[in-house]
């Protein structure tokens, strides 16, 4: 099972130990496409700090965020899994899962990025801001940068087994399965049951809990009609959306009472 996320816009602070190796990431072939980013980023935040906010598209409270960018190749790195914080994040808890749930969120999670392409959550970074949204002067649209360099390494990640696809709609255009891969593709929503409405806050923390779940029980569902089963047995109250026709992705609604 492969399972992908967001990112989350706040980040834990830099760690202070070693400091960022780009070709030790995961997924070697997004390594040129990284390091473009990388130092466009770096190279923007280090001049008109103006101009720097108003590409990454920060609020003047958030100017701080424009230093951190600039020490990128310096700052302590950290496993991702620390790194990103939010809802999501503080729903899914890794730091509590025993040891054999972290294994297999080493194995089966990877968080899509605007600087990093994708990463695992043992993957060391450091903190730093850049949205998938963000265009940059001299690469462009950084959804439209990732394509091509996704296109060709995410497949082979991808293997032949399910694949749950919890990204926000801002990532999903960096990578979208295709044929066969997505029909064994999954996608999420979360609705508030008696208003059948998606609550972004409430949707967040119960994508982070199904993968808690998930990575507690041990749960390997192969495709998508097993995912059902398996959310269905862990308690969760699960529609779902078969495809109208090969190499389409399954919908699946998770339908919840509690707001929280």
């Amino acid at each position: 099972m492969l399972v992908l996320l967001p990112p989350s816009e706040g980040k834990a602070p830099s760690g202070r130990g070693t400091a960022l190796k780009l070709e030790s990431l995961s997924l070697p072939g997004l390594t040129e496409a990284r390091r473009a980013v990388l130092d466009e980023l770096a190279e923007l935040c280090a001049g008109d700090e103006e101009k720097a906010r108003e590409v990454l598209g920060l609020s003047e409270g958030l100017r701080g965020e424009i230093a951190k960018n600039t020490e990128l190749r310096s700052a302590g790195a950290r496993p991702a899994g620390e790194i990103y914080t939010g809802v999501l994040y503080d729903a899914l808890d890794l730091a509590s899962l025993d040891t054999a749930a972290k294994r297999r969120a080493s194995r089966s999670l990877l968080v899509f990025s605007g600087l990093w392409g994708a990463v695992r959550v043992t993957d060391r970074i450091p903190s730093y801001r850049c949205s998938m949204g963000v265009r940059l002067p001299g690469l462009g649209a950084l959804g439209a940068h990732w394509r091509t360099p996704m296109a060709a390494a995410l497949p082979e990640v991808a293997g032949d087994g399910l694949v749950l696809d919890l990204r926000s709609s801002a990532y999903t255009g960096a990578w979208k399965p295709k044929g066969e891969v997505a029909g064994r593709t999954a996608t999420v929503r979360v609705l508030h049951a008696p208003t059948r409405k998606v609550v972004s806050h409430f949707n967040k923390a119960t994508k982070g809990r199904i993968v808690r779940s998930l990575l507690a029980a041990g749960a390997a569902p192969a495709d998508p009609a097993e995912l059902v089963e398996t959310l269905r047995d862990l308690g969760y109250e699960v529609e779902v959306q078969a495809p109208a026709r090969a190499g389409t992705a399954w919908a699946l609604d998770v339908l919840v009472n509690e707001v929280h």
